[in-house]
């Protein structure tokens, strides 16, 4: 059973809304938070992105742009979000559950959600979880990312009644460092990755190494080793079979070498704020770029030498970007949830 709560959103929005699973049994719930590009002019719903039992938010801005923002999934108890005041505010029907008088509703559930979600958001311990995206070849991919980016297969799973299998892949165990989720429908083998996403980062302490591997096992590199322009930092981009793009960044050992996902937006402000309210983000630090017309802000949940971090880039005078059907979404995991239902 769903029950809708409207949400604060900005001007602009046309909707937002949160979809919360209404459950007795709460340690059986989805706990994790999704970070999601989402198609506000496609209709398409390409198979599985391992979203079951997540309800989602939709943040809708103008629907004529192509990159939409984000989606925020939670499958949290109602009284995390209203307290004692839930029934007051809802009326349940069947499966769906309906405002009961909308501009009373909108101004009520606008205050509570100032005081209760906002205020969770900033204050609960959560750490980004995993990235999920589509690939043509479950198999070339794995063996691309464990023998060329050193990555180790953690679990795979095939899941014959839906037609997808997904493997996960990073640098250490899934409950202490951020991995990665392939998902292959079956059938599909190739996928548009539109120009939204961006590219992922990997920490490596010998990026000429590493790029010597790849071209060894016949990857393709898009951008050979050397300095970042205006700095010292060695840097290199490959592709993996997919056409998915990898920034490697040398630097000294750390806990968390799967370090950034970079991801376009077509304003920067508007996107930091968002991510600060909705999932509880630190802006890290912001750069600009004048003479390459471009700004950076890096978001995440610790230091960039420790966490993996979201990076939003800004290119001076585009709003709009293809979001494709290959990159799916950041899953969030909130550390202390099964802790606070306990």
């Amino acid at each position: 059973m769903l029950t809708t709560v409207p949400l604060p959103s900005s001007a602009s929005s046309t909707c937002t809304l949160l979809s919360v699973p209404k459950q007795k049994n709460y340690k059986a719930s989805f706990h994790s938070l999704s970070l999601k590009l989402s198609s506000l002019h496609n209709g398409n719903n390409t198979n599985s992105d391992n979203t079951d039992n997540v309800a989602t938010t939709s943040i809708h801005n103008n629907p004529s742009r192509r990159l939409a923002l984000f989606q925020l999934g939670a499958a949290l108890p109602e009284s995390h979000l209203l307290g004692g005041r839930a029934s007051k505010l809802l009326r349940v029907d069947g499966n769906t559950s309906e405002a009961s008088t909308s501009s009373k509703m909108a101004s009520m559930s606008t205050a509570l959600a100032e005081q209760n979600v906002l205020e969770w958001v900033s204050n609960d311990k959560r750490r980004m979880l995993h990235v999920v995206y589509r690939v043509g070849d479950l198999d070339k991919t794995i063996k691309f990312y464990t023998e060329c980016l050193g990555m180790k297969l953690l679990r795979k799973r095939n899941i014959p009644e839906e037609r997808y299998s997904n493997a996960f892949l990073g640098y250490g165990p899934e409950e202490s460092n951020f991995t990665v989720e392939l998902t292959y429908n079956y059938g599909i083998d190739k996928y548009n990755i539109g120009n939204g996403f961006g590219h992922f980062g990997i920490a490596v302490e010998d990026v000429v190494k590493t790029v010597n591997l790849v071209k060894a096992k016949g990857g393709r590199i898009t951008r050979d080793s050397g300095p970042v322009k205006g700095g010292g930092s060695i840097i290199a981009y490959v592709q993996d079979p997919d056409g998915y793009t990898f920034e490697l960044l040398e630097r000294g050992p750390t806990p968390e070498p799967l370090c950034q996902v970079m991801l376009r937006v077509g304003d920067l402000e508007r996107s930091v704020n968002f991510y600060k309210k909705a999932f509880g983000l630190q802006l890290l630090r912001k750069r600009d770029d004048p003479e390459s017309k471009y700004s950076v802000a890096i978001m995440g949940y610790g230091p960039e030498d420790k966490n993996a971090v979201l990076e939003l880039t800004y290119n001076y005078g585009i709003t709009e970007y293809e979001k494709g059907d290959g990159y799916a979404q950041v899953f969030v995991d909130n550390v202390d949830f099964l802790r606070e239902l306990e």
